[in-house]
């Protein structure tokens, strides 16, 4: 039998193993040789065994925030409508991130199995055998855990499977896949046995982390069928759903073990500036949130290289002069003005969410608070959203000197031109004179994780920001969840208030549901484009009144106050314009709903078709 070993080089040149791709050799020397075993190892982390891998995490073209209420996808035609309009089904399944898909991760799994049957008699320096082996353990946990949460109970697979075998098998209870999942966890710590992994390699805290996050949603409502059943009838009736939940048991014991859980991953970790006392200031939490998104890879000025402390597990990227590198994400999303693609663009639901810098809500009722909307709001909106008149970077590197405020312009504004007033529709609009296509639909583009450096072109430059699979702050949030659940409302306080310390947030005071609520709120704004909020909103058992809302987009208008006027090129003045800013529902782009089989994705027919003795997800 003849192995193919390539892969794609997902940490920098001093962090992570650079072997060049070897082309075809022996299976069976591979398996004797150091280097050739690292390399399949590595193929599995970045897909280089021909399958997805971890892929490019988070940062595909389209972002699993568009399946949420944080964004839309800009362009139609993509199937994200079948999903968000409540229309999937076994024979249209809708657009599944590659990261979930079950094919690619059904075949990463193979590629971990077949890993650990080689690794099982090694021919290699035991050391090294061993933590190959802990990484392909935390690996198969990881894919695991995926399926697990995106279609509930899955079959799990211990064995390489070949051509012509049977593959019939039965999808495992939700019980029996978090007892797996953790085991693998657990294995992968005792065999790794050191936290001095190289970047965007599996760790004993990356272990731990998804340990963690998995021991959270089992104590969670949607996974506990007695609570589950009476909110989603379709459960109630399907004929096993304990593919989706416990059938009873020990809740408090659940969520005592997720506390403890978490409270591993932060007694091991550091994180970034969680030891405050007191809320920094606005400029402070703004640079300090950039700094979290920018994970050490920016030459912005003020960012804080330190803040990668942050990223427990990340997708890191090499930029090779001969191949390339880095990922496209600016362009992807960037406004059209810039020659970008405008892709997963904030929805008004989300920017509405972002508390008043004093820690009240934000509210359209509030006539001042209309007025002037993007003013005095938490320090975390201005480094997550770009909003009309927000400063940008250099327009005139790829636009020519059409803006010199360098301002992102989503509205309708007057402007003097051959001495006439005109309605000048802006750079960054639906109708811009740069680009009247790729922009955004919304009035808002994304801002985190787009490296702030003026120098990097966004249409024509790739960065190297990591993705962040799991980082401190999510352990955090897993903690004061559970302490939460069980009824410990100081020490909750105590850690949510440094998240909040750390962004320029005032301390909370509340408690009980109060304190719930709260907590969401704080984890949907901090968590923004990490993929929590699809599955926060599912296991909380909330989505009819969060992601089953409709659209909301922004209509920005500024017209020239008496006696004032502006020539030629614009730039956002409250001096010289009177601004409106008026929400509005939008059905057109996608008539968003909430049906309960939502809360899982279907099973392809293909997939039921291979495998006879699969059953379908409630309601479909």
């Amino acid at each position: 039998m003849i192995m193919v070993i390539s892969f794609t080089m997902i940490g920098c040149n001093k962090d992570f193993l650079n072997i060049d791709p070897t082309g075809q050799v022996p299976e069976e020397t591979a398996w004797q040789d150091p280097a050739l075993a690292q390399a399949f190892i590595t193929g599995i982390y970045s897909g280089g065994t021909g399958v997805n891998g971890l892929g490019v995490g988070g940062f595909d073209e389209q972002m699993l925030a568009s399946l949420t209420d944080e964004a839309t996808f800009t362009h139609t035609g993509r199937n994200i409508n079948t999903v968000m309009e409540g229309s999937a089904s076994p024979s249209s399944i809708g657009w599944i991130p590659g990261s979930y898909s079950w094919k690619n991760l059904y075949d990463n799994i193979r590629a971990a199995n077949l890993s650990l049957e080689k690794l099982a008699e090694p021919k290699i320096d035991t050391v090294l055998a061993n933590r190959l082996k802990g990484e392909v353990h935390f690996l198969r946990a990881y894919f695991y855990h995926q399926l697990l949460r995106y279609y509930g109970g899955i079959p799990l697979i211990t064995k390489a499977y070949d051509l012509n075998q049977d593959y019939n098998v039965t999808r495992n209870t939700f019980e029996e896949c978090v007892n797996f999942i953790i085991a693998d966890c657990d294995t992968a710590i005792g065999l790794i046995n050191t936290t001095q992994m190289d970047k965007g390699r599996a760790s004993v805290l990356a272990a731990l982390a998804l340990k963690s996050r998995i021991l959270l949603y089992a104590a969670s409502d949607l996974n506990y069928l007695p609570l589950a059943k009476t909110k989603f009838a379709e459960l109630a009736g399907h004929p096993k759903p304990e593919l989706f939940g416990y059938t009873g048991g020990d809740r408090k014991a659940r969520w005592t073990a997720a506390k403890l859980a978490a409270e591993q991953v932060m007694n091991m970790g550091t994180g970034y500036k969680l030891n405050l006392s007191a809320k920094v200031s606005a400029a402070e939490g703004k640079t300090n949130y950039m700094s979290i998104a920018m994970s050490g890879y920016s030459k912005a000025l003020g960012m804080d290289a330190n803040a990668g402390s942050e990223v427990i597990f990340g997708r890191y990227y090499n930029l090779n002069v001969n191949t390339g590198g880095g990922v496209s994400i600016a362009q992807y999303n960037g406004p059209n003005g810039y020659h970008n693609w405008a892709g997963n663009t904030p929805i008004g639901l989300l920017a509405d969410d972002y508390e008043m810098a004093d820690g009240t809500p934000f509210s359209w009722s509030n006539p001042a608070q209309k007025a002037s909307p993007y003013t005095g709001r938490d320090p975390r909106f201005y480094a997550t959203i770009l909003y009309d008149g927000a400063d940008w970077k250099p327009r005139n590197l790829i636009s020519g000197d059409v803006d010199p405020a360098n301002q992102i312009q989503t509205g309708q504004y007057d402007l003097m031109v051959s001495g006439a007033k005109t309605t000048f529709n802006g750079l960054d609009t639906r109708s811009s004179s740069i680009e009247d296509w790729n922009g955004s639909r919304t009035g808002y583009y994304m801002r985190k994780f787009i490296d702030p450096d003026p120098k990097i072109v966004d249409a024509n430059t790739k960065q190297l920001i990591p993705w962040p699979f799991f980082r401190y702050t999510e352990a955090v949030f897993n903690y004061i969840e559970a302490c939460i659940e069980l009824g410990e409302d100081d020490q909750a306080r105590l850690w949510l208030n440094r998240i909040r310390y750390r962004s320029g947030m005032p301390a909370v005071t509340d408690a009980g549901d109060a304190l719930k609520k709260r907590y969401r709120n704080e984890k949907r704004v901090e968590m923004a484009y990490e993929e929590q909020r699809y599955f926060d909103v599912r296991r909380w058992m909330i989505p009819q009144e969060t992601v089953g809302r409709k659209l909301t987009f922004i209509n920005v208008v500024g017209s020239f106050k008496p006696g004032q006027q502006l020539a030629n090129t614009y730039r956002h003045d409250n001096n010289i314009y009177n601004y409106t800013y008026t929400p509005v529902v939008n059905e057109a782009h996608e008539n968003r709903k909430w049906i309960n089989k939502m809360y899982y994705a279907p099973l392809s027919r293909d997939e039921m078709n291979k495998n006879t003795s699969l059953v379908q997800n409630p309601g479909y």
